[in-house]
């Protein structure tokens, strides 16, 4: 199970990706809400791998000087082919490519293998997940049912973590 570093979001932009993991649920949607575990939260994954190493977690809460950092959650996106996931972007400002560049600086001496390539500074793009496995027609009908909650909104990265994908555990290492 692959192992990921996560940008966690404020209190108010979190409760917003939930709301729309809500509505998507109520009418029968793909949703990140089905996901049953503790620790199933909306994140921004920064870093992806088969394994990252816990040795990381001191490096990487040096970064906290870096935090909060303002972020915009935009635009709906959509990823994928057959079946696809449906996210929002987050804006990519200079100071949110600056400090993932970073953590995957700091990321690679603890990745036994590389991280995902998608994951690779220049081609990232940052986002929050709503829900995946979606057919076309299940993504027109989450557009329409989420269309009053996709204006921009202003939010903040708060925190990071560290997730497990293999013991299915987080370590917040920031907020």
């Amino acid at each position: 199970m692959a192992h990921s570093i996560e940008l966690l979001l404020d209190d108010d932009s979190d409760a917003a990706i939930r709301n729309v993991w809500h509505r998507l649920a109520d009418t029968g949607l793909p949703s990140q809400l089905r996901v049953k575990s503790d620790t199933n939260r909306p994140h921004i994954t920064v870093v992806a791998a088969d394994r990252i190493l816990p040795d990381v977690d001191a490096e990487l809460s040096e970064l906290r000087v870096r935090f909060p950092l303002p972020v915009v959650i935009g635009a709906p996106l959509i990823f994928g082919g057959g079946k696809m996931t449906l996210a929002r972007l987050i804006v990519a400002s200079a100071d949110l490519l600056d400090l993932h560049r970073d953590i995957y600086r700091h990321c690679l001496p603890f990745t036994p293998e590389a991280p995902f390539p998608h994951c690779a500074p220049g081609h990232w793009t940052p986002h929050a997940t709503l829900g995946r496995r979606f057919t076309a027609e299940q993504v027109a009908r989450a557009l329409d049912v989420t269309e009053g909650l996709s204006g921009d909104i202003s939010a903040a990265v708060v925190g990071l973590r560290r997730w497990d994908g293999d013991a299915r555990i987080e370590r917040v290492l920031i907020g």
